[in-house]
């Protein structure tokens, strides 16, 4: 038989055994759970550089279209914005050019018809180079813009009259009467 200091002993022995196994248990657990830590943060980290990257993409994205979209502003020719009433005996034609001078509004009238244009200069141009200022926003106008208005009768073109007061150039029109002639039958 085995004595009871034996077995006092080899439990004792045991215990300290599994204690220690415990011990490195938790020392593995405290590790893995560092590591965890350490790659769920590496994980947050990125995942917010991909944001701030998306972001900056969109940015950039949106002002190469908007580059884009005012070269091709530039580069084709607008429409004016226009009221257009009718008489009797008249054609009245108000035109919206705000921020253009008189001098560069130019109207050529032919027989039934008349064109309107001028140019309207970008809002960025104001600034000098060296004020380094960047176009953030642009819905207005730019470049060159013409209206062609074609009439269903001729024009008197001796009388139309044009007048231009605060970016509004008001045309007056007179429809060109013809007088019916009788022709006497022989």
């Amino acid at each position: 038989m085995v004595d009871s200091e034996t077995i006092e002993t080899k439990i004792s022995d045991k215990k300290e055994e599994f204690e220690e196994k415990v011990d490195e248990g938790k020392e593995k657990l405290e590790d893995k759970k560092e590591k965890g830590k350490n790659i769920a943060d590496n994980v947050i980290s990125d995942l917010y550089k991909t944001i701030d990257e998306v972001k900056d993409n969109i940015k950039n994205l949106q002002k190469s279209a908007d580059k884009k979209y005012t070269n091709y502003k530039k580069s084709t020719v607008q429409t004016l914005d226009i009221d257009y009433v009718e008489t009797k005996d008249t054609y009245y034609i108000k035109v919206a050019v705000p921020g253009v001078e008189k001098e560069d509004v130019i109207i050529e009238a032919g027989d039934n018809d008349i064109t309107i244009e001028t140019t309207f200069k970008p809002y960025i141009e104001e600034f000098a180079e060296d004020d380094e200022a960047e176009l953030i926003a642009s819905s207005i106008k730019a470049g060159r813009c013409v209206k062609t208005i074609r009439f269903q009768t001729s024009l008197d073109l001796e009388n139309i009259a044009a007048k231009f007061s605060n970016g509004v150039v008001t045309i007056t029109i007179p429809k060109l009467i013809i007088p019916k002639h009788k022709v006497n039958v022989e």
